[in-house]
């Protein structure tokens, strides 16, 4: 298996897919914050935390990822390329999403960014992961734990870990509406969809003596 960062196999196109993966999600987290509707656990708590410092949720996101990053330490998780980017790209692009898409529309249309925001995210998640450059702070710090506690279940602690984040938002002022149940249902299977999408192939070892061609 080859390391984490590794991109002696296509580089360019593991590259500009990861990146495109992060840019993608942090559109998608602007899409259901301009909608109003409810956001998933992480980006309620992104969300409180900026109502109650004043930064942006982008920043509020950077700090929080290099947070959870440092909490790999004791894990002995090792990051790669796409975990650090990761922490910088998507609060970024986040940040200039939502400078970009209007405020205040009527609810058939923030009905539509919801919807969008939640596929987009499926779909950037099957992006950046397909890269195999490295995972989120965010999922890095779910399977560590598991790997320190062999008989925990993955969906154990992720949803442990999932509803602190919560609850912890919602105290902050995190927005939570139908919006967080609709992406907690379909998450999952959007994800299910798209990362065989975008997962890259490596190529296969080459042969001894390759036979050469005339």
């Amino acid at each position: 298996m080859a390391l984490i960062g590794n991109l002696r196999h296509r580089p360019a196109r593991r590259l500009a897919q990861l990146y495109a993966g992060l840019i993608l999600y942090g559109v998608s987290m602007a899409l259901m914050i301009r909608s109003g509707l409810g956001l998933n656990p992480w980006d309620v708590f992104h969300q409180g935390l900026s109502r109650q410092t004043g930064i942006s949720v982008g920043t509020a996101s950077i700090l929080v990822g290099a947070a959870v990053l440092l909490l790999w330490i004791p894990l002995r998780q090792r990051p790669g390329l796409g975990t650090l980017s990761n922490v910088v790209v998507i609060g970024l692009a986040v940040d200039a999403a939502v400078a970009l898409i209007p405020g205040d529309l009527p609810l058939p249309a923030r009905a539509v960014l919801l919807v969008t925001g939640i596929v987009a995210n499926g779909a950037a998640t099957g992006l950046y992961l397909g890269a195999d450059l490295g995972p989120g702070p965010r999922d890095g710090l779910m399977t560590g734990l598991v790997a320190r506690r062999p008989g925990w279940s993955v969906r154990l602690v992720r949803t442990a870990i999932e509803v602190v984040v919560l609850i912890s938002g919602v105290l902050l002022g995190g927005t939570v509406g139908i919006g967080t149940l609709a992406y907690a249902l379909a998450i999952g299977p959007l994800s299910q969809l798209f990362i065989p999408v975008f997962a890259l192939r490596h190529r296969p070892a080459p042969e001894t003596n390759p036979v050469p061609v005339s």
